[in-house]
């Protein structure tokens, strides 16, 4: 894919607002208080634009493997997040999607739900206690070719429902994985490696960023436990 062809089609696209039949959660991001542990999910909620794992396996080849960018410069304000579409935010928006029986008030905030963060099996009960993770988080996205874009560009990333970039996790496991690759982070919960690799690669992919050898190594590694 030639560097930024996705510009022209994404702005639309990416932060085009969900059919949402409720709103959304709170903008702070706190350590989960009322946590269950959950069994293994069997069939992981399907993240949007996620690919199979053939296709995941040509899109890592197709990727340019280079050393990371220096991280001068970077600053988590050159991605504007979490925008507001109809009176919810994106953060919301995720809330809404991967949550279990959302309600929400009419400021799109919600009372009650449960969301199971496929990271590490645990069931949060409070909206207030869930992050929304990047998949691939902005300071990675910096170091593999988004410092060359513009602020535009890069709030088009960091707001994308489109790609499977976006999801609902524990505040322990986002932050445990801060900005780290799969060659220094994966999930606890093994189940959802096969998941994990498709959804790196397709945003790595649909982005032209780029990968180191060790971040390509481990990709394969997940990719070859989906069945």
């Amino acid at each position: 894919m030639a560097r930024r062809a996705w510009v022209t089609t994404l702005v639309a696209l990416a932060l085009a607002p969900l059919a949402l039949t409720a709103g959304c959660g709170a903008e702070d991001e706190a350590e989960p208080r009322n946590d269950a542990e959950a069994p293994p999910s069997e069939a992981p909620l399907e993240l949007p634009g996620l690919p199979d794992a053939a296709s995941a396996r040509e899109q890592l080849a197709a990727l340019t493997e280079a050393e990371p960018e220096s991280m001068d410069g970077y600053s988590r304000d050159h991605f504007p997040h979490w925008k507001s579409e109809d009176g919810c935010t994106v953060r919301q928006q995720v809330l809404q999607r991967d949550g279990e029986d959302v309600q929400v008030g009419d400021d799109c905030q919600p009372s009650s739900g449960t969301w199971l963060s496929l990271y590490d099996n645990v069931t949060v009960t409070e909206a207030g206690d869930v992050d929304i993770d990047h998949m691939v988080p902005l300071a990675n996205a910096w170091r593999s070719g988004a410092n060359e874009w513009t602020d535009d560009e890069r709030e088009v990333f960091a707001n994308d429902l489109i790609r499977p970039q976006l999801l609902a996790v524990t505040a322990r496991s986002n932050r445990e994985k801060g900005d780290q690759g799969p060659d220094t982070w994966v999930p606890e919960a093994s189940e959802f490696h096969c998941v994990y690799g498709r959804a790196w690669t397709e945003v790595k992919h649909h982005y032209d960023l780029t990968v180191t050898a060790a971040e390509r190594e481990t990709l394969t590694e997940l990719l070859d436990t989906c069945a």
